[in-house]
């Protein structure tokens, strides 16, 4: 299902090329309608704080020398909004933790707007008959993580995201999926062929 009423995109890139381009994509993307606002200036996104109120923040890591983005949401913590890292070169993993998702230039438009759907949960009221369907691909993500064995810290710092992020993301499996053990994870990973049986570890 497609949603009809926009949502609200900053984009905080200093870059005019990068900028102007992600947001004419933006802009087409299929399923999912976006009325973006350009950030230029760290100064730029505080105002806009105050008065769009965006529901996501595409936003370079490296933008005002280094965006810390756990203390820009701590800054609003009254404000829902998902922040997505916008990768233009090489990134050190550690400032990625605490992002939401992960653009690049590279993506095309088809991975953005899947990324842009997914990130706001946009038609998983529709598919309820399909359970798999109602995972973000980052939720799939995180179930092979979990019956490879690994332990929150290690999931987050493999997909460049804060515990917490971690632990929300688990919860919100739990819950689509009414699974609450990781042998049931396991089992339903192999199942749904997210994993090999040769990469499991056995939670049996």
């Amino acid at each position: 299902m497609k949603r009809t009423d926009p949502i609200h995109v900053a984009v905080a890139e200093t870059s005019v090329i990068v900028r102007s381009g992600l947001i004419s994509v933006l802009k087409r993307l299929p399923d999912i309608p976006v009325q973006p606002v350009e950030i230029t200036s760290m100064e730029g996104l505080h105002n806009c704080m105050q008065g769009h109120r965006p529901e996501v923040l595409i936003v370079n890591p490296g933008f005002g020398g280094w965006f810390n983005v756990d203390e820009f949401k701590a800054t609003y913590p009254q404000t829902v909004i998902k922040c997505v890292s916008l990768l233009c070169s090489m990134t050190d993993s550690n400032l990625l933790k605490g992002y939401d998702e992960t653009v690049g230039l590279y993506d095309d438009i088809e991975t953005l707007n899947k990324k842009l759907v997914d990130l706001m949960h946009i038609g998983a009221e529709d598919d309820n008959e399909n359970e798999q369907e109602t995972l973000s691909q980052r939720e799939k993500e995180i179930i092979c993580c979990v019956v490879r064995g690994m332990t929150n810290k290690e999931t987050a710092e493999k997909l460049f995201l804060s515990i917490h992020t971690v632990i929300t993301h688990r919860r919100n499996i739990a819950r689509k999926l009414q699974i609450h053990s990781p042998a049931g994870l396991t089992i339903y990973a192999i199942v749904n062929k997210l994993v090999e049986l040769s990469e499991v570890k056995m939670n049996l």
